[in-house]
């Protein structure tokens, strides 16, 4: 039998942040990952200033930003006459009021900074969980192998099918919302003509259509990521290749920028996208959840990653001193984190942030490492 002091099950985003702020307060970690190794997977992902802030706590994102992009500011434009109806400025400005930078970076990118920053011997890849359990003094999760792992906490940083999330709530399937979303990448340089410093939402004629694009590795390439309303979503995947005859359809009432920002979309990714409502809680005992395993959102605020990263900061905060009573600290990070990632939830389903407001204050201004946490169980 494994013996660790927290286990974290799955090596995502939150995971892997989650190791290595609890590898800073003295912890020994260890991930299990259902993958057989780490790939370049994913696209263009958008890191507000509170995902940069912690990062930047947890050492890696100094490192980030020699592939990253840092916007100009946030401008919200019509679908059809392409007039701006907010701009939020990013740059300096961004950085005097938030603290921290806005980065916009590959996926990929993001994921390798957090795994050069793991703790040694800490990932036990091609490791899938197929229960977790737990008795007074400890918690145990086995795998398909017949390991089993001894910890005084696991913590379940597993995603939207969540291996955890249903050992602890019952088996429970994410709905499809009804939309699809089309992802690419194209180089910059047949788009010269047009000014992509900005991180740009296009507002489509209803809440399921709108184009939303940001620069990546530092400005050669551009993310595409667009959504249409879909009645049914049939396949047994949720990803599929599309196609850039499909795109242009579904956008071809679209200004002439969009359009012509579609027309390099030569390699496209088409996704159903599902959510799951907020919980109630998510901690039993020595068992918690963390990340998409108990928040997953749709990603028109951006914030699917950010809070993942602010649940490992606080999560680690919460423990820090207090591993003699490893459930009163778990319950005090489900405390201090279920009302923000539950508005958050409910804010990106009902997707008209920042349209016409520019006050992204209660979100971009959150630091993970200072905000107060509610007092220990007990005290």
């Amino acid at each position: 039998m494994e013996h660790v002091d927290i286990a974290i099950i799955g090596a995502g985003i939150g995971g892997m942040a989650a190791a290595i702020a609890l590898h800073r307060e003295g912890c020994k970690v260890g991930i299990y990952e259902q993958a057989a190794r780490f790939g370049r997977v994913g696209a263009g992902i958008n890191l507000t200033p509170n995902a940069v802030r912690a990062l930047d706590g947890l050492g890696v994102g100094e490192g980030l930003r020699e592939t990253a992009y840092e916007p100009t500011c946030r401008v919200s434009r019509m679908w059809d006459t392409g007039a701006e109806t907010s701009r939020l400025e990013l740059h300096a400005d961004g950085r005097r009021r938030y603290g921290a930078p806005q980065l916009t970076v590959h996926r990929a990118d993001l994921l390798t900074a957090l795994e050069t920053a793991l703790p040694q011997d800490s990932v036990h890849l091609g490791s899938k969980v197929v229960s977790v359990a737990q008795d007074a003094a400890r918690a145990y999760v086995d795998l398909a192998d017949g390991t089993r792992v001894s910890a005084g906490a696991v913590i379940g940083c597993d995603g939207i099918h969540s291996v955890v999330r249903a050992a602890l709530a019952g088996p429970e399937a994410p709905r499809f919302t009804g939309k699809v979303a089309f992802r690419a990448i194209v180089p910059t340089a047949p788009l010269a003509r047009y000014d992509l410093t900005p991180t740009t939402k296009w507002w489509g004629p209803d809440s399921s259509s709108q184009i939303f694009t940001f620069l990546i590795n530092r400005g050669r390439e551009l993310f595409v990521f667009a959504t249409v309303a879909e009645e049914e979503w049939t396949r047994e995947s949720w990803s599929m290749q599309g196609s850039k005859e499909e795109l242009l359809r579904a956008y071809a009432g679209f200004h002439e920028e969009a359009r012509a920002i579609l027309s390099q979309c030569d390699v496209v990714l088409k996704t159903a996208l599902y959510i799951r409502d907020p919980m109630p809680r998510w901690t039993e005992g020595r068992i918690t959840l963390l990340g998409d395993a108990c928040h997953a959102m749709l990603p028109f605020m951006a914030q699917g990653a950010a809070m993942g990263l602010e649940d490992a900061v606080v999560l680690s905060r919460c423990l820090a001193g207090q591993r003699g009573d490893m459930p009163g600290a778990l319950l005090r990070y489900e405390r201090a984190r279920l009302e923000r990632t539950a508005r958050i939830q409910r804010g990106s389903l009902q997707n008209d942030w920042l349209r016409a407001d520019t006050n992204a204050d209660w979100v971009y201004g959150f630091d993970a490492w200072t905000e107060p946490l509610p007092e220990q169980a007990g005290a």
